[in-house]
């Protein structure tokens, strides 16, 4: 089976992929970044009462329409406060920001505009236009007004605009459910110590953090080892788990201890595609068994964490109802790179700026996909086309973003 170019091969993963159809309703306190799954109108109105949009004095116009008017102070309204006074001709109550306007008033003059007489009195210093610094009741929203609608994401705005709206929970799409199965005999989970010819399982928590923050739901199915017959257990629990994903952790070649593709085929699915045209991450497999879709990763640490984010989190984002993240950004070269070979390279690399202002991207001399160190100060990965031509340090190339502070 001949290599399927990259950009092949993320069309047909997210060529049928939709938002999740699942909904459920959460409290408003745990909806930040959540996708809306109905609309929301307001339960009451906004301002509920005409206020004072300013510290000042409530007046009616007419008494402060010439400058160096003087008025009799009567009362005071504060937040949360009716004056329950009344206030005739050449009479101001003194009001404060977000106190209700008086009845009688139809202006706020500002504290600044107003000087203080010994005697209780005030004199205007300037004549402020009929109807200033006064929000009017339900100029925000009224109740019964849709403010917010299906499909957008609750941010700080819209979080904010919906406690006030009185609604203390939401209905929100369901998070896309992933689970996570790592295989291969030589892996020991984390906090133990390896035997002879084993390793720490690590692969799982990064793959876990990009589709956590892709919007995912995660689900750990740990270890398995490369047994036909543990796969095919580990493989039957997914069907009763209600997950969208289950992403495979190595095994997923074709050498005679990789057994996770024969044993998903045994188990129902139906491959798309296997052998991505890049490096590292050549042996991704996509699949689907029973609904489910199945994204197999290569088993090397740094293979997996490029895949995952070329490949896992677009799909998860499209499950979840979120935009694609546009990571890809033009940068110089800060060293000579060679000539590029049939299969897309992705080079980790460290960011600076130049005197311009622009990326400078540093490759690190050692690519091999199971060092791990280097990835994690990585800052982004340079793209090298098939069949790129050698370039000069300072020439432009692309890179994606793996940190939003390179940004």
């Amino acid at each position: 089976m001949a290599l399927l170019p990259v950009a092949d091969a993320l069309d047909r993963l997210l060529a049928d992929a939709a938002p999740v159809a699942r909904t459920e309703r959460i409290a408003l306190a745990d909806a930040e970044g959540r996708i809306l799954a109905e609309d929301l109108a307001a339960r009451l109105t906004q301002p509920p009462f005409d206020n004072s949009a300013m510290d000042g004095y409530a007046v009616r116009h007419a008494d402060i329409a010439e400058p160096g008017s003087v008025l009799r102070v009567v009362g005071q309204a504060a937040a949360g406060h009716f004056f329950e006074g009344t206030a005739g001709p050449g009479e101001a109550v003194r009001i404060f920001t977000g106190a209700p306007l008086p009845a009688f008033a139809d202006t706020v003059l500002l504290q600044e505009d107003a000087e203080r007489l010994e005697d209780g009195r005030i004199r205007t210093t300037f004549v402020t236009a009929k109807g200033r610094h006064i929000r009017r009741r339900g100029q925000d929203f009224t109740e019964g007004e849709t403010v917010l609608q299906t499909g957008q994401r609750l941010d700080a705005g819209r979080l904010t605009v919906a406690a006030a709206m009185n609604h203390p929970a939401v209905v929100v799409r369901a998070r896309p459910r992933v689970a996570l199965l790592a295989t291969g005999d030589e892996l020991v989970a984390v906090g133990t110590t390896p035997g002879p010819g084993r390793i720490i399982a690590s692969n799982s928590f990064g793959v876990a953090a990009i589709a956590r923050a892709a919007g995912a739901e995660v689900i750990d199915l740990g270890i398995v080892a490369d047994d036909r017959g543990a796969l095919l257990a580990a493989v039957g629990q997914v069907r009763d788990l209600g997950i969208d994903v289950l992403v495979t952790l190595g095994g997923a070649s074709v050498g005679d201890h990789d057994l996770v593709q024969p044993v998903l085929r045994e188990a129902g699915m139906e491959l798309d595609f296997w052998r991505i045209a890049m490096r590292p991450g050549k042996p991704l497999m996509v699949g689907r068994m029973a609904g489910v879709r199945v994204v197999g990763l290569p088993g090397n640490p740094v293979s997996s964490l490029v895949c995952s984010t070329l490949f896992l989190e677009p799909l998860v984002r499209r499950l979840a109802g979120l935009p694609p993240l546009d990571r890809l950004r033009r940068a110089v070269t800060a060293t000579p790179l060679r000539q590029n070979e049939h299969r897309q390279d992705y080079m980790r690399a460290s960011l600076s700026r130049t005197p311009s202002g622009e990326w400078a991207a540093t490759p690190f001399d050692k690519q091999d996909s199971s060092m791990m160190k280097d990835f994690a100060r990585s800052d982004a990965l340079i793209v090298r086309p098939p069949f790129a031509p050698p370039a000069a340090a300072g020439e432009a190339c692309d890179i994606l973003l793996l940190r939003d502070s390179a940004g």
